[in-house]
């Protein structure tokens, strides 16, 4: 069954001065605000689409790893992945480094390696930013 979830961004004010608050609704775990200088600068205590971006990254992939390594029967005890992902004003999102770090028992470093890499194509946040570059970098712990 699919599943719709949503988020709702009011902004006010012109793009350089102006900002905006971003609320998960689905969830209603949050809101949070944004500005153009939280997303260009500095953070300053705010997100920005590009920070909510590799929240949604890094645990799709994480999600996507797990559960291919649990269907080769190598289940791990734990994952850890972070999701950079670059803004450059005027240009956009220029690339996205996904590092993943694993306790995987019973696996090689070369097979970590390779489901993670599966991981990377066919998690689905990864198929929606097919547009952009993602470099992975994969460590067997």
């Amino acid at each position: 069954m699919a599943t719709t979830r949503t988020a709702t961004t009011q902004w006010k004010g012109a793009l350089l001065d102006g900002s905006g608050t971003v609320s998960l609704d689905t969830s209603g775990v949050g809101t949070f605000e944004v500005s153009w200088p939280s997303r260009a600068q500095a953070a300053n205590g705010k997100t920005s689409p590009e920070e909510l971006i590799a929240a949604a990254h890094s645990s799709c992939f994480s999600m996507a790893l797990s559960h291919g390594l649990a269907g080769a029967g190598t289940p791990p005890e734990s994952l850890e992945t972070s999701a950079d992902v670059t803004f450059q004003p005027g240009e956009g999102i220029t690339g996205i480094v996904l590092t993943v770090k694993g306790h995987v028992p019973g696996i090689s470093a070369e097979q970590f390696q390779e489901a993670a890499a599966t991981a990377k194509a066919n998690c689905p946040v990864s198929k929606a930013l097919a547009g952009t570059t993602i470099t992975l970098n994969a460590e067997l712990l």
